[in-house]
């Protein structure tokens, strides 16, 4: 997905049957520090949640790569520095678990905690459970944090 150098280019698009969710690429994407330069690099997505950006490899090897254990602290991961080859993640013949430990990361990391403009995570998870899980509006809302 989102393959640009591809012959021909390949982009993520909404597609037939879609339930719910959406793609916004009229413009590029700030991160919470306003950067968009990641495009055309090589932090595009990799794993169960499409692990990209700067910041988010850059967090998996803080917390559990080859930085933590540069830096004295424990790391399961200490051979794999993200940052230098994100695609570890995907093509790692010794930790095949990195995909699902990418993404259960990103989802504590970035979904779990999300509360913003009224929107909080754990709030709305409730009330989506709570009435039934009804409706698209609740999945929706994450897909646009994911």
């Amino acid at each position: 997905c989102n393959k640009g150098w591809a012959n021909p280019p390949e982009t993520c698009d909404v597609y037939e049957g879609q339930k719910a969710g959406k793609f916004d690429q009229s413009r590029p994407y700030a991160s919470n520090t306003g950067r968009t330069d990641v495009e055309g690099c090589c932090w595009w997505g990799r794993g169960v949640i499409q692990t990209t950006g700067v910041c988010n490899f850059g967090k998996l090897n803080y917390y559990l790569g080859a930085r933590a254990a540069k830096e004295g602290r424990y790391s399961k991961y200490w051979s794999v520095d993200f940052c230098r080859d994100p695609e570890q993640i995907c093509s790692s013949s010794e930790y095949k678990e990195l995909k699902w430990i990418s993404g259960m990361f990103y989802w504590m990391e970035s979904v779990q905690s999300y509360d913003r403009g009224g929107w909080r995570y754990t709030v709305e998870l409730a009330r989506f459970v709570e009435s039934g899980m009804q409706g698209t509006s609740f999945i929706d809302a994450v897909s646009g944090i994911v």
